[in-house]
């Protein structure tokens, strides 16, 4: 029973780290419609740039300053904004595919970066020794499994809390009403531009928050975490619980990585250990295949978007073309 409970404990909290990057991408793409596939780049910034302040004195790299883990946290979201914001500078021009490619792009940079800089990334070795939320009752993985529940499961509170206030204010309708109809939102005087590259920067520190909370949970991190199956996974999440609404991005990381552990398990148990690593993909293919269902028994996901708000933003827009006419 303990043991049961403490894998418990482990699992809902490597979820909610992927809820709070699912809480990011719903600020960029289902509240925005930024159409963002470098995911794994931001998480991997704030992952890395919080391993570096908090972790112990590395003779072999840059780094080690032994700050508290708050700190860690805090400069990994400010890193993966100002990285957000200088990225969207640059390409918040672009509309949907182009903007993909472009921010595709920078993710590979950013894990081909990690990967060769051995000197301040540890290269293909990675950081290890990252402190951990109550290490000291790492002895005890009950008691250590529940307080770094709690822990995750109060930041995800936090952002999902901050996030819904922003939704519901004058900022949060600008972005839904620049998502369905740009031009109507420019014709009331909105400077979509700037909107956009907020709302990107605000994602992107989001999503540096979750790469270092996870790091500092698994307590390691390698340039491996942060390759273009992430995003998809990322995606995947916020698709199958519904976008544009933060509750389904929660409640679609649980489920669809739930799937996903269920999926090794499955192939540890029933397929022989020397085809194991062929027979990896039908993870890729159990996701794709709950999306499918997903899509074709709730269009909106989970939890999509309440129609409610929808309705609003159209009416906006239409005041506005009335308006601009």
């Amino acid at each position: 029973m303990i043991e049961l409970i403490s894998y418990g404990a482990f699992f809902l909290t490597l979820a909610l780290t992927y809820a709070i990057m699912c809480l990011g991408l719903n600020v960029q793409w289902g509240q925005t419609g930024l159409f963002n596939v470098g995911v794994a780049g931001f998480v991997g910034i704030g992952a890395y740039v919080s391993a570096l302040l908090t972790t112990p004195d590395a003779p072999d790299r840059f780094g080690g300053f032994d700050l508290p883990i708050a700190v860690g946290w805090i400069a990994a979201a400010i890193a993966a904004a100002l990285a957000s914001a200088l990225l969207g500078a640059m390409t918040l021009r672009l509309r949907s595919d182009y903007l993909a490619i472009a921010t595709f792009g920078f993710a590979v940079v950013v894990q081909l970066a990690v990967l060769n800089l051995q000197k301040l990334t540890g290269g293909p070795f990675g950081i290890s020794f990252i402190p951990r939320p109550f290490g000291a009752l790492a002895s005890d993985p009950l008691v250590f499994g529940l307080c770094n529940l709690a822990v995750v499961g109060a930041v995800t509170l936090a952002v999902y809390g901050a996030l819904e206030h922003l939704m519901r204010s004058p900022w949060g309708r600008v972005l839904r009403a620049i998502r369905e109809d740009e031009q109507a939102a420019s014709a009331l005087g909105k400077n979509a531009t700037v909107f956009r590259l907020q709302a990107f920067a605000v994602g992107g520190a989001i999503m540096g928050l979750a790469g270092a909370v996870q790091g500092h949970f698994i307590g390691y991190i390698s340039p491996e975490g942060y390759v273009p199956i992430l995003t998809f996974q990322v995606w995947a999440m916020l698709i199958v619980g519904g976008s544009g609404n933060n509750r389904g991005a929660i409640a679609g990381a649980i489920l669809v990585w739930a799937i996903w552990a269920a999926s090794g398990a499955a192939l540890a148990a029933f397929i022989p250990a020397d085809q194991q690593a062929r027979a990896s993909a039908l993870k890729i293919v159990m996701i794709g295949v709950a999306i499918c269902l997903v899509l074709l028994l709730r269009p909106r996901g989970l939890l999509g978007e309440r129609a409610t708000v929808s309705r609003h933003v159209e009416n906006a827009g239409d005041h506005a073309k009335d308006k601009a006419s």
